[in-house]
């Protein structure tokens, strides 16, 4: 087996470059091994260690994973931070009120003491990279079991990200690339004194909204400001009026140069998840049976959302994040399943496989090794796709701005499991309190009603799209006992249950004692909620998990086989959240026949889609004004101010907030969106319609200026012409 894996090490790293449209996440430490080459042919300038180095500041002491799942990065030496107005959103929508609705009007501090504390905000530097697959393979042979084998890799990635941090203060974690073939070890140092310092008004932010989400030409000013605070020693530290801005080991010059069809650009991020070596038979589940339902389930949520927000503003600001969350995943999927299509990416993969399949054949040791692979995929989907289905739109309809209060529910399983089990009242208290906390968020941006509505339409849905067998028992109950009519069920429990009245919950909660269990266990939306995840965990996910680690096992080797098959070919590694580079240059594109996009869109054209009338057009009257006086600062191009470019750079979800650089390394735009014609890119990149959106700088530098008159923040900056 160490003789197999030694192959396979030599295999990786022994791959050649051969003529590919601009593809791939590629990752920065292989950089100066494997692309600097042909980067520096289309334009680059500079060398790999600008962009990743462990001995000298560079690039990647600049970006950072922003929260959760965005990128963002540093543009001064004092610490300041731009990311995606998108990826601001949450933070922006938890710091707004009625009277001060930062969504609807934006917010600039103009001085560090006007900028506003996030908590629970987080932004993480990379500070190394390593390829441990040596370390995390010691022990792994070809005899074990599934369970034997991640036991393994287990206690070797403890170990290893164990030492790696000790007494430095940093995290680690490890990944497997090629799907499974490779580890890398990542060491990160992560800042939690996150301060809000402005963003546009959503007019601005989020032009267009979901009309022109996922689409080219785009108008929208996708930016936010943040600042990164830090100890005395410049180190990570919680939230203090003592804390200073972070001095950064490096910060992006921000250029105002011209740019043009063909340049030069580079986007480094944090891409999320692809599966861009996934065989045909998951390309299918996920286009013919996952998407289609979930795409109708959320269609009927949005529209409800939609409704209630448009009626009352109050309601607007209550669920602009909710909606924003089910719109982008909504339209993508709308967008992929159509790519997936135009491409007939299910056929081609399946003539890929034929052509697989009959080289395995011709040699008997081959055939030995793969010869099943395939019909292993087939049997695996087939079990897969019910278990995937299920999961998904059952989480979608209870727990994922569905029916809320019904999720909102579950909360209460701590709490309640805590009686019976002689813990301290100590403990006790500090979960209420705990639970307060989380009550306060979830009233906060909860609407009874609206929640109701939702309630009423998810509930039909789920038993009408699902088979009885896939259906939790109390939803059974529930559904016979009201003989379907959810909106006399809904009429009835809305105003009883204590999970859709904030005063009621948190009076519960105070006084919660052994008593209040039974009263507990009466509620029907928390023995509804209990009864869904409990049908998940003993009927869905075990399977789930099981099926999907065996698929992974299979994914393995059929890694292996690519790589076998095509030597002669530079593979990257799909996307897992971790730091990678995309390049490519700026392009513009055919929509359909007769129907070119050029690369990029100016002012002109926002104020050719201004409509009052369309909450989602409705321009600024400032940003007019500027316009019609033609008050455009340095900020301009052939007389036009510039607002979004596109490129071919391969990204994907994560990669919102990117900075986009050009060939001298200086940041030029923030990555944001990707064209609707080649959002399919996640499984099958289409190097004719690829294109990635970027909010051009020069905009951003122009609201900040112009529009807002917070020019003191561009005097912080390095700004090149």
């Amino acid at each position: 087996m160490k003789k197999i894996l030694y192959s396979l090490l030599l295999l990786v790293s022994s791959l050649r470059i051969y003529a590919l449209p601009d593809e791939g996440m590629w990752i920065p430490l292989l950089i100066g091994k494997y692309n600097i080459k042909l980067m520096q042919e289309k334009g680059f300038k500079l060398n790999a260690d600008d962009i990743y180095s462990v001995n000298k500041a560079c690039m990647k002491d600049a970006v950072v994973l922003f929260g959760g799942g965005c990128t963002g990065e540093l543009i001064s030496a004092e610490g300041l931070l731009i990311t995606n107005h998108h990826c601001g959103f949450s933070q922006i929508q938890k710091l707004s009120t009625l009277e001060h609705d930062y969504l609807t009007n934006g917010f600039w501090a103009m001085s560090n003491k006007e900028e506003l504390s996030c908590p629970g905000l987080s932004v993480t530097f990379l500070k190394r990279m390593e390829d441990v697959t040596d370390r995390m393979l010691n022990g792994v042979t070809g005899d074990l079991d599934i369970a034997a084998r991640e036991r393994i890799l287990n206690t070797n990635s403890e170990e290893i990200r164990k030492t790696a941090v000790e007494n430095t203060g940093y995290t680690a974690s490890i990944k497997p690339f090629f799907m499974g073939n490779q580890y890398f070890l990542f060491v990160y140092e992560t800042f939690t004194d996150i301060r809000f310092v402005g963003a546009p008004p959503s007019a601005i932010g989020k032009f267009g909204d979901v009309s022109d989400n996922w689409i080219w030409p785009r108008h929208t000013g996708d930016f936010s400001l943040f600042r990164i605070y830090a100890s005395r020693d410049n180190k990570p530290a919680d939230y203090s009026e003592e804390n200073l801005p972070y001095k950064p080991l490096y910060q992006f010059p921000v250029s105002i140069g011209k740019l043009n069809e063909g340049d030069f650009t580079m986007v480094l991020g944090y891409p999320g998840s692809t599966s861009e070596y996934a065989p045909s038979y998951y390309i299918d589940m996920v286009k013919n049976y996952i998407n289609p339902r979930m795409i109708a389930l959320r269609t009927k949520k949005i529209e409800i959302m939609k409704s209630a927000m448009d009626g009352d503003p109050h309601i607007r600001l209550q669920y602009a994040s909710k909606k924003y969350g089910l719109d982008n995943s909504w339209k993508k999927w709308i967008g992929e399943t159509r790519g997936l299509e135009r491409m007939n990416t299910i056929g081609k993969k399946q003539e890929y496989e034929n052509h697989l399949l009959a080289w395995i054949n011709a040699d008997e040791s081959r055939k030995l090794k793969y010869g099943n692979i395939m019909s292993d995929y087939k049997n695996l989907y087939s079990q897969l796709t019910n278990y995937s289905l299920v999961n998904s739109y059952t989480n979608d309809v209870f727990f994922i701005s569905g029916a809320e209060a019904v999720g909102f529910a579950r909360n209460m399983n701590t709490l309640a499991g805590m009686y019976g089990n002689n813990l301290s009242t100590e403990k006790i208290n500090v979960a209420k309190d705990e639970l307060i906390n989380v009550a306060k968020g979830f009233f906060r941006n909860y609407d009874k009603e609206t929640d109701k509505k939702l309630f009423i339409e998810v509930m039909t849905m789920y038993g009408e799209n699902l088979e009885p067998q896939w259906q939790a028992p109390e939803y059974i109950k529930i559904r016979n006992a009201c003989k379907g009519d959810f909106q006399a069920f809904a009429n009835k429990v809305y105003s009883k249950t204590i999970f859709t009245d904030e005063a009621r919950f948190m009076t519960f909660v105070k006084g919660f004692n052994k008593g209040s269990l039974k009263k507990l266990k009466k509620d029907p939306f928390y023995v509804l909620s209990k009864s869904v995840s409990e049908f998940l965990s003993a009927n869905v996910r075990g399977e789930l998990n099981r099926i999907s680690s065996e698929i992974q096992a299979l994914n393995q080797k059929y890694m292996t086989l690519q790589m076998e098959y095509d030597k002669d070919r530079l593979f990257y590694p799909d996307a897992n959240l971790t730091m990678r580079v995309a390049y490519g240059s700026i392009k513009g594109y055919f929509s359909k026949d007769a129907v070119y996009y050029k690369h990029f869109t100016t002012l002109k054209g926002i104020i050719e889609k201004d409509n009052p009338d369309i909450y989602d057009y409705a321009v600024p009257e400032k940003l007019k004004q500027l316009y019609h006086t033609k008050d455009y600062g340095r900020y301009t191009q052939d007389g036009e101010v510039p607002v979004c470019f596109i490129a071919d750079n391969h990204t994907t979800g994560g990669n919102s907030g990117s900075p986009v650089i050009n060939a001298d390394g200086h940041l030029i735009g923030i990555n944001f969106d990707r064209a609707w014609e080649g959002v399919a890119s996640d499984m099958a990149f289409n190097p004719d319609q690829s294109r990635n959106i970027s909010l051009d700088i020069r905009y951003a530098l122009f609201i900040i200026d112009k529009f807002a008159g917070a020019g003191y923040l561009l005097k912080e900056m390095t700004i090149v012409e």
